[in-house]
This record gives C-alpha cells, sequence and structure tokens, in this order.
C-alpha cells in the first residue's frame, strides 16, 4: 500500500505539471516523476516514514515533492537547451 501511495503521488505530481504550460513532454516528465517519486519514498522510508506497505501521508507529501521537484528540473534542463541553441 506504501508503493502505491508513492506512485500516486508521482502521478500526482506529473498530472498537476501537465496543466503548468512550458514545455509539456510527457514521457520524460512521466519517467522523471516516477523515478523521484519511488526514490523519494525509498528515502521517507529510511527516514521512518511508513514503509513500502504501510501507508504514510508524510512519505506520499515527500514523494510528491520528490517528483515535483523531478518535473522542475527536467523542465529547467530543456528550457536551458532552448535558449543556448538559439544563442
Amino acid at each position: 500500500m506504501g508503493l502505491g501511495l508513492w506512485i500516486g503521488g508521482g502521478v500526482a505530481a506529473w498530472i498537476i505539471a501537465r496543466f503548468v504550460p512550458p514545455g509539456r513532454d510527457g514521457a520524460s516528465e512521466a519517467v522523471a516523476a516516477l523515478a523521484a517519486a519511488l526514490a523519494g519514498g525509498t528515502a521517507a522510508t529510511a527516514l521512518d516514514f511508513g514503509g513500502w506497505n504501510e501507508p504514510d501521508w508524510r512519505a506520499g507529501l515527500f514523494a510528491f515533492c520528490c517528483a515535483a521537484a523531478a518535473v522542475a528540473m527536467v523542465r529547467l534542463a530543456r528550457l536551458a537547451r532552448r535558449g543556448a541553441a538559439t544563442s
């Protein structure tokens, strides 16, 4: 159940990011969000916020924040590449 909460946090961050206009590349953002959510959930388990089989709202929030940060980094990297190409 905890693992599902982590994945749900990553999917929620990705879906919310889909409503923000810049970039909007679904595949790379989805992969980054899910990978970061799983890494964040694992880190939350290490910090004793629930576990992979026991849901805890703190682990879900931590996974969501990690996924949102990962999507932001993907978008910033894309904008930096685009800006460097036009200069």
